[in-house]
């Protein structure tokens, strides 16, 4: 019925197949007696399907009946794998109502109305889908659990009492207060379900106790700044079917979440230089100002790894001829390949921003299709990757891919994709880096970071940010994060925002300062003086000349640029839980504490990896800030002072001061300061572990840049404190190597005590 997807089937998905040819024989006649009923849909005959995906997951589809067939479902290339084995049930032409069951879940299928009724096998409810016969639209429970996911943007944080169009782009929710949207159909009741409406496109209402989805033709809006559907074709069906749908049932956060990681995919491992501080640039003066900046970072020890330049036409001189084009712009990038050497000596990656050309809808296929010159290079990834090629061969170290908002489903993926695999073809063990505007659905299998858009420089965006950060994590993209201090400004803009921004910026994955104005994205920028020329012309409102003379910005700055430095063995070993679980870094409270009801709607703060939490300041002038600590001890990050969780906290802020907890039982590793993440420094590793409960830690490291982890070359220490013995035991973990140097000093601390040791691989036990 569907067409293969040309990757191999996880082991997971050939272990439930055999479910399939056992699921004829445990279709029920619970109410056999049930009148019996045609099964048309949007006016056409359908034949039903419900397969098994996992012991958690099945599958529900309604496909139109053509000559006696049922029809296909599109491979939009958001499934990592598009076959799930026979279906367990089939219901076509005149059916009666009947149980199927599916392991522990039973589905109570009903014709009229056309309903299917999820339980556990002890009656426990769980969802109630209904589809209407007359338009498709699919009907099911909203209950009182937050309904979370649903991709980057819109109305936050729960998506109850909102309606959602599931557009694309800037154009897609509210850009100014809330960035672009990238709309995934990805939905998680809080109360123990999570659904995946794979096909057909369409809008959420969630403002009932009964939520609706209603197909809608599928359009994307025009010029990159939305527009009105086109009217819907006279036939409904040919919009309304198939239904595809994905139902998910587990009160466990962490499976959900792994359902969600084995439908699309699981994140791939981006390079450790791209989890350090990238600095953006818009207009540039030229070769001497481009390399003194650089200079300036490492004079002032404030830490960086990439430098990202803007094109022209999005500003008057960027490092391109002209806006999309992949000519270098003479005027101020006379010599590239001799300026990205120089960079890269001076241990700077370079990024380059690319403008896809406006009003395409459509790029189909992969790089390995032959590039067809008779077609338009943008339309196709292999001819539109080799106009790429003689600016890689200059050194660059990674990709940003601004507009195309409006291309389609399957080719914003197909984007996505190309910055992945094409640049593997020319740089084979050299992992990607593409930092993206549009997405979908699987874009995390592609390494994509994404950024939520062109925000306004206001606390109410800032606020905003904290939970589309959370949602996009659900939602199955975890390389996220904003331009830090918003990319318009307005009078809002002043230093004490920028410092609250970055503070944030410094716990999302991405750590990227970008915007107009841009000499102030700068850490020194608040204290050199108004800008001038082009840049100045981007100031729209009067900036305070006190804003201009602000000597307080730089040192918190490199306070958290230190920190992010310091705290990137704790970051990389959570990017690492992500490739292999599909939990994000940035992780709503929920993930761990589904049962704490005040934890669960919080939207305002959320976890850092498993064990920091982490409350960003979002009012201006703020002197404290109330948090939730979910139930167990928790301490303050800063000052160590230990607190009992379960309730609401205040906690006193001066500017320099974002709230940090971290839970009990945690082991937190953290190395000296660098100036850029794969900087050699001579100096222990530092395990801090803070007692109260029982905890582990999975330590990890690679080579930060090529794939030969894939190969077994990594190293994973396992770490694991037990409260009572005031134990910290350490192991190499299964599957791992000891990696140069084969002895590792560290330094472990617990409240004041500190304790050295060496470790090489063997078993070793640290006692307090």
């Amino acid at each position: 019925m569907a067409k293969m997807h040309n990757e191999s089937f996880l082991s997971r998905r050939q272990m439930v197949q055999s479910l399939g040819a056992a699921g004829a024989a445990l279709v029920t006649g619970g109410a056999a007696k049930a009148a019996e009923t045609d099964l048309r849909v949007a006016g056409k005959e359908v034949e039903i399907a419900i397969t098994s995906v996992s012991a958690h997951t099945f599958r529900l589809t309604v496909v139109p009946v053509v000559d006696g067939k049922p029809g296909e479902i599109f491979d939009d290339g958001t499934l990592l794998h598009t076959a799930f084995g026979a279906p367990v049930a089939k219901f076509r032409g005149a059916a009666r109502a009947q149980t199927v069951k599916l392991g522990d879940l039973r589905v109570q299928f009903t014709p009229d109305p056309l309903a299917f009724s999820i339980e556990t096998s002890k009656g426990e409810k769980i969802q109630h889908i209904q589809i209407d016969k007359e338009t498709a639209v699919v009907s099911f429970a909203s209950g009182t659990a937050p309904i979370l996911g649903l991709g980057e943007g819109g109305p936050q944080f729960d998506r109850h009492g909102n309606t959602e169009r599931m557009m694309s782009g800037s154009g897609g929710y509210n850009l100014r207060n809330f960035g672009s949207r990238v709309p995934i159909p990805w939905l998680i009741g809080a109360g123990g379900w999570a659904m995946y409406i794979h096909q057909p496109y369409g809008r959420f209402d969630f403002t009932g106790d009964e939520s609706k989805f209603q197909p809608a033709p599928a359009f994307v809006p025009g010029g990159g700044r939305g527009a009105p559907p086109p009217p819907p074709p006279s036939d409904i069906s040919t919009f309304a079917l198939p239904i595809d749908l994905f139902v998910v049932a587990s009160k466990a956060p962490l499976v959900i979440m792994a359902e969600w990681a084995g439908l699309t995919g699981r994140p791939e491992l981006p390079p450790l230089w791209s989890f350090g501080y990238q600095q953006s640039h818009r207009t540039l003066a030229g070769r001497e100002a481009i390399l003194q900046e650089a200079k300036t970072f490492r004079e002032k020890k404030l830490p960086c790894d990439a430098m990202i330049y803007l094109g022209t036409g999005f500003c008057p001189a960027g490092w391109n001829t002209n806006n999309g084009e992949f000519a270098f712009n003479q005027k101020v990038m006379p010599d590239p390949k001799v300026i990205f050497d120089q960079l890269h000596q001076d241990h700077f990656k370079v990024v380059l921003h690319v403008a896809y050309p406006t009003g395409i809808r459509e790029f189909k296929g992969t790089v390995r299709d032959a590039c067809d010159s008779s077609k338009r290079a943008e339309l196709q990834p292999s001819c539109y990757w080799d106009m790429h090629k003689p600016v890689l061969a200059t050194g660059v170290d990674g990709w940003w891919p601004d507009e195309g908002d409006a291309l389609n489903l399957p080719s914003r993926l197909a984007r996505n994709r190309m910055y992945w695999d094409a640049y593997q073809r020319d740089r084979p063990n050299e992992r990607p880096y593409a930092l993206h505007r549009n997405g979908a659905a699987g874009m995390g299998r592609y390494a994509s970071f994404l950024w939520s858009g062109d925000v306004s420089s206001m606390w109410v965006t800032l606020k905003n940010q904290v939970p589309i950060g959370i949602n996009s994590g659900l939602s199955g993209i975890p390389y996220w994060g904003t331009d830090i201090g918003g990319f318009v400004p307005t009078a809002e803009f002043t230093g004490e925002l920028y410092v609250r921004w970055f503070q944030f910026g410094a716990f999302c994955t991405l750590f990227r300062s970008h915007g107009r104005v841009w000499t102030l994205r700068l850490p020194w920028g608040w204290n050199q003086g108004a800008p001038t020329g082009d840049v100045a012309n981007e100031t729209r409102f009067a900036i305070p000349d006190a804003e201009y003379h602000n000597a307080a910005v730089e040192p918190i700055c490199k306070q958290y640029l230190e920190l992010r430095y310091r705290m990137m063995p704790y970051l990389y070993s959570a990017v690492r839980e992500t490739t292999q679980t599909g939990l994000p870094v940035m992780r709503s409270l929920w993930l761990h504490y589904p049962d704490d009801p005040a934890a669960v709607v919080r939207g305002d703060q959320y976890l850092w990896g498993r064990d920091i939490l982490v409350a960003p300041v979002v009012e201006k002038g703020a002197t404290s800030r109330t948090l939730y600590l979910p139930r167990g001890a928790w301490y303050d990050f800063w000052t160590n002072e230990r607190q009992e969780g379960g309730r609401e906290v205040t906690r006193p802020v001066d500017l320099a001061t974002i709230p940090l907890y971290v839970r009990a039982g945690a082991i937190i590793a953290m190395g000296p300061v660098k100036q850029y993440a794969a900087e050699k420094v001579e100096a222990p590793l530092d395990i801090s572990v803070y007692p109260g409960a029982d905890g582990s830690f999975l330590f990890y490291e690679d080579d930060g840049a090529s794939f030969s982890y894939r190969k077994g070359e990594w190293m994973g220490i396992q770490m694991a404190w037990n409260d009572a013995r005031k134990s910290l035991t350490l192991r190499l973990a299964s599957g791992s190597k000891m990696l140069a140097p084969a002895r590792r000093d560290i330094r472990v601390k617990m409240h004041d005590a500190t304790k050295s040791a060496v470790f090489d691989g063997h078993h070793l036990e640290v006692r307090f």
